[in-house]
């Protein structure tokens, strides 16, 4: 499969997919656990369950149709909508999940303000226009929401793999060692068209240091990379985390109805002419 030019779902089968998808999966897993509210949706990438952690009472995964199953089939990585617990003595197994919604990510059917929680597993960076995608977020999401990006970093040693695979490409040999599909973004390109659009990014972390090789052993002895990339060269990892909340300017949130209620009833209210007779008319 390495020699060949593969697209997204078959490169995530590959060691280095799977490596990076196992990091994702650790970053996602903290981050949205804390996260509240009602409803949450992942767009695209059914190979990561991007809301496993979450416990939001609706959580939705919605696919632009490419990834679509077979009629009657299901993945078995998708987001607990369940609440029935295993049997004693039976191993918990993760339920099935079925697509909710199958729809262009430019286009969402939602009402604006109605989602709390959006998150883009490498979604901008495989869609068509990822700035149409990235407006039609910052509409579906309440203020405050929350919007959690994983994308793959060019500026790295498996992004200058990917240059030189082109460029070997178009000399008639060679191949990618990235997906083929999409486009990919850098990271504070990426924060500025956040910042175009109101988001305030709260963190930002890279991952994924090992050099671009394909055998998952020399993967495994490159472990020690990972601690060392970290601390020396942050910015070059292969993918990156990043977190943005949707701010509105001029809003102002407020507290809890009887909070004002109280603070009212114990406020002391002056009485005007205390002890005076109104003088009768004649």
């Amino acid at each position: 499969m390495d020699g060949q030019i593969i697209g997204l779902q078959d490169w995530f089968q590959t060691p280095r997919g799977r490596y990076m998808l196992d990091w994702e999966r650790q970053q996602l897993d903290q981050v949205v656990a804390d996260i509240f509210g009602f409803h949450a949706v992942q767009l695209g990438l059914p190979a990561l369950d991007a809301l496993a952690a979450n416990r939001m009472p609706h959580r939705w995964y919605i696919s632009d149709g490419s990834d679509l199953p077979a009629a009657g089939a299901s993945t078995r990585s998708g987001p607990a909508h369940s609440n029935t617990g295993p049997a004693d003595g039976q191993c918990a197994q993760p339920p099935a999940r079925t697509i909710a919604l199958a729809s262009d990510f430019s286009a969402l059917p939602f009402p604006a303000n109605s989602l709390d929680l959006v998150v883009l597993p490498h979604t901008l960076e495989l869609h068509g226009d990822p700035h149409a995608t990235l407006r039609e977020v910052e509409r579906v999401l309440v203020p405050e929401g929350k919007v959690v990006i994983c994308g793959i970093n060019p500026v790295s040693l498996w992004g200058l793999r990917q240059r030189r695979a082109h460029l070997y490409r178009r000399l008639g040999f060679g191949a990618l060692y990235l997906p083929k599909e999409g486009e990919f973004i850098g990271y504070w390109r990426l924060r500025d068209w956040l910042r175009l659009l109101s988001f305030e990014v709260e963190s930002g972390r890279f991952g994924c240091y090992r050099p671009a090789v394909s055998d998952a052993l020399w993967l495994e002895r490159f472990q020690w990379m990972d601690k060392a990339g970290a601390r020396w060269w942050p910015i070059l990892g292969a993918v990156y985390f990043l977190v943005a909340t949707k701010r509105v300017r001029g809003m102002r949130l407020l507290g809890p109805a009887w909070k004002t209620a109280t603070s009212r009833a114990k406020a002391p209210v002056s009485v005007a002419n205390r002890g005076h007779t109104p003088r009768q008319h004649e």
